[in-house]
């Protein structure tokens, strides 16, 4: 993972597998962090779907196709808006609709045939054509929702508690006892209302 760049959003990659990060890029609160190809751009490379350089070889490929890269970003946000529904679904105890399922195998169709087998130091790893496909962003995420979804992992999703955030997280506590995406953030919030609550009885 990579921080943020000066002037680039922050990131939050709380959700603990990349396509829960992914899905969690557009916010109830906050709207959406894809605003542009360049956004799209930066969350992976924060997110560690890709290396700097990737990221500066998408942006100026970007730069060349600005068509092209628009109608990635497109893309991009129909098929987070498909992980989203997949992972909220089980994370509720139902069965994710047909629609999203077959756009998740769609996107499996276009991404396999880009996977490698490569050398590395301890044997072998996964790894990617090389090539500036505007769509490369997706890869990564496309390999983590089919393997979260075939995995004894998917028990493990949750959305957050917060009615305001709804963010989709792996729940990896000993007790299987998370509620919120973050402590520190929707969590205290929801300590904070309570408290308040409780005052206002009281008086």
């Amino acid at each position: 993972m990579q921080a943020a760049s000066a002037g680039e959003h922050e990131f939050d990659l709380s959700g603990g597998r990349l396509c829960l990060d992914f899905a969690n890029t557009l916010s109830v609160q906050t709207g959406d962090h894809l605003g542009d190809y360049g956004d799209l751009v930066a969350w992976g490379r924060q997110a560690g779907a890709l290396t700097p350089a990737q990221a500066a070889s998408l942006l100026d490929a970007a730069a060349r196709q600005p068509a092209a890269a628009e109608f990635a970003l497109a893309r991009a946000r129909r098929f987070r808006a498909a992980v989203y529904r997949l992972f909220a679904a089980r994370a509720a105890g139902h069965e994710p609709a047909t629609a999203d399922l077959d756009a998740l195998n769609a996107e499996l169709a276009r991404t396999l045939g880009k996977a490698r087998i490569v050398r590395a130091a301890d044997g072998f790893a996964w790894d990617w054509v090389a090539e500036d496909a505007l769509d490369r962003v997706l890869w990564p995420v496309v390999r983590s929702a089919a393997e979260l979804l075939t995995s004894e992992a998917l028990s493990l999703v949750r959305e957050c508690a917060a009615s305001s955030c709804r963010w989709l997280f792996l729940d990896t506590t000993k007790n299987r006892s998370r509620q919120w995406c973050d402590m520190r953030v929707c969590g205290n919030r929801a300590k904070a209302r309570r408290y308040h609550e409780r005052r206002r009885k009281a008086v």
